[in-house]
């Protein structure tokens, strides 16, 4: 490949001349110290390369060699309980190599090429292959089957050998027949990160992804598939909430980035999740994790690729048939780094000095999540769903990034730092946020929940939405200028506040609350709201339904064990018997 030689360095920005045999996004090495790099613009013989790497030392003559690859990412058993930076080489090699801080130019494989795997093979000799077909299993960790499938591009192949055995993810573990050649098949793969992994068909959502937190559940549900954007300003509890979907959503792998976040919290992510307990399994989460560090002290441009390689570690598992769950924290600061480099390429600015594209890729980012038919001929279903936090300076959601994201996702859980300061965690706003998933998703909470459980939750948020309209009048004129009937309403919002849309991330119980449990403690609180306005229109006075011993126990109904439940029945029996009474 012909070399070139730097001739500017703008921070992570080094171009290059002498540069005509490369092409657009094709993986550089720069300089002496051979840091990482990829070309992002071309100019005649001239190239415009983003620097992975601190570019402090590096002098304008020094050579510039193209790999002749794009960005690319190793696939294959070993991801699982792997901790990565932006590029994808694991933390733990790197700090075998230069220690506690990171040295530059370093190389370390993504996969472990040392280790054995216990092959399976899932097909027999003469069997016809095309791509995405499995051909054999490893056992990757206790929770996760690693599926090992017919490498992209490959139309049609018979098998012509494969053995059950221990192999390294280099050896061959297969040889197919593709149109009269031989072509070895290994368990290591890799793909490129900016393109999407080839599907066989889209499908619609039909089905949330519960995550046990009843703000979410019941009011602003996400699709397994789907797409949710959490905005907020600091402090507000952006982070926790991705913790809690890590933690407790119904999907088989995880996939966590910390893009451009600040290092105390992916401390914090690092020290806690190897810690944590699957609560379907009881095994280490860790097990089913896979985590991408890239922290607001390392290179900017590195922010920009962590996105997508975890990315497209995510779809790699989406592919074998997985229900897969990425969390992005957070997007601004991959959208920053994108303006920054857009400054450094000296490109014209569009709103607030982001770049003019920010949208469309924020679009490209979202747009490969989905439920999917997967490549081949076994139909497998998978789903990748993605949750990007957004962190506008202020909480001003009318800012670029916030606004091109909720362009193109349709869950909107939008949190208040007001709502934070009170101590209300999740601290989600139930009058400014949305889910566009809700009418799909209603005949599964009919099934698995209970028949009239859309009616209750569009009852609850009208009452929600009227105890705000109240409150304006309280203000104003005090509450002694409401109706019983009103007081009521306000009473029964703020049981619903206090006693369903609270919940505790560090109680035993309180933390994880399923389907069933979040509509039976609805159904008590909207029962009791029932019974107290029928009461009213009898004549009780509002403050002998108040002093009922009942309300007591609806405001610990949340705290009923799951293997419980029955106890939450007797309440409801309770609620409508203490009227009479």
């Amino acid at each position: 490949m012909q070399e070139g030689r730097i001739v500017k360095i703008s921070g992570p920005l080094v171009v290059a001349e002498n540069m005509t045999d490369v092409r657009m996004y094709d993986v550089v090495r720069v300089g002496e110290g051979r840091l990482l790099g990829e070309v992002i613009e071309m100019r005649g013989n001239r190239a415009s390369i983003q620097v992975y790497e601190e570019t402090s030392g590096v002098s304008p003559g020094e050579p510039v060699v193209s790999t002749g690859q794009p960005l690319s990412v190793e696939l294959g058993p070993g991801l699982m309980r792997s901790i990565y930076d932006g590029i994808q080489r694991p933390l733990s090699g790197l700090m075998e190599l230069s220690g506690e801080f990171i040295g530059r130019g370093l190389e370390v494989p993504g996969l472990d090429r040392e280790k054995k795997w216990e092959f399976k093979p899932a097909v027999e000799v003469g069997d016809t292959v095309i791509s995405g077909d499995v051909l054999g299993t490893v056992q990757e960790t206790i929770l996760v089957e690693h599926r090992v499938m017919v490498p992209p591009g490959i139309p049609g192949a018979t098998v012509r050998s494969i053995k059950a055995g221990e192999y390294t993810v280099t050896e061959t573990v297969a040889v197919l027949d593709v149109e009269g050649e031989s072509r070895e098949v290994t368990m290591l793969q890799r793909w490129p990160v900016r393109v999407g992994r080839p599907i066989k068909e889209r499908l619609a959502p039909e089905d949330p992804l519960v995550t046990g937190q009843r703000v979410i559940d019941t009011f602003f549900p996400i699709a397994k598939g789907g797409t949710a954007c959490i905005p907020g300003p600091f402090g507000s509890g952006k982070t926790v909430v991705q913790h809690q979907l890590s933690k407790w959503a119904d999907a088989e792998i995880i996939v966590f980035i910390g893009c451009g976040e600040r290092g105390n919290e992916m401390t914090d992510v690092l020290l806690e999740f190897p810690e944590l307990k699957d609560p379907r399994s009881g095994e280490p989460l860790m097990e089913r994790t896979i985590l991408v560090a890239n922290t607001s002290n390392m290179p900017v441009a590195a922010r920009e690729a962590s996105i997508y390689t975890g990315l497209t570690l995510a779809e790699y598992y989406r592919d074998m048939g997985y229900q897969v769950a990425l969390m992005a924290d957070s997007t601004s600061r991959w959208a920053e780094a994108l303006r920054e480099i857009s400054g450094r390429l000296e490109e014209m600015p569009g709103e607030e000095g982001y770049p003019a594209y920010l949208g469309s890729r924020a679009a490209e980012f979202y747009e490969r999540a989905g439920r999917v038919i997967c490549a081949g001929s076994q139909g497998r279903e998978g789903t990748l769903s993605i949750v990007g936090a957004v962190s506008p300076p202020g909480g001003d959601l009318s800012e670029p990034v916030t606004q091109a994201t909720l362009r193109v996702v349709k869950v909107f859980w939008g949190l208040d730092d007001r709502l934070a300061a009170r101590k209300h965690f999740p601290a989600i706003n139930w009058l400014t946020s949305y889910s566009l998933y809700t009418d799909t998703l209603d005949a599964f909470f009919r099934t698995n929940a209970g028949e009239d459980f859309p009616e209750l939750r569009q009852e609850a948020m009208s009452l929600l939405q009227t105890e705000s309209e109240l409150q304006e009048i309280v203000r104003l004129v005090g509450l002694d200028a409401l109706s019983a009937r009103q007081r009521m309403i306000l009473e029964t919002s703020k049981s619903l506040r206090e006693d369903f849309l609270y919940q505790s991330a560090f109680h035993d119980i309180d933390t994880y609350c399923s389907m069933e449990k979040q509509y039976k403690v609805l159904k008590i609180i909207l029962t009791f709201h029932h019974s107290a306005l029928r009461w009213l229109d009898e004549g009780t006075s509002i403050d002998k339904i108040l002093e009922l011993p009942v309300r007591d126990e609806i405001a610990r109904a949340r705290l009923a064990p799951e293997d419980q439940l029955g106890k939450l029945a007797q309440l409801a029996e309770q609620v409508t018997g203490e009227f009479p009474a």
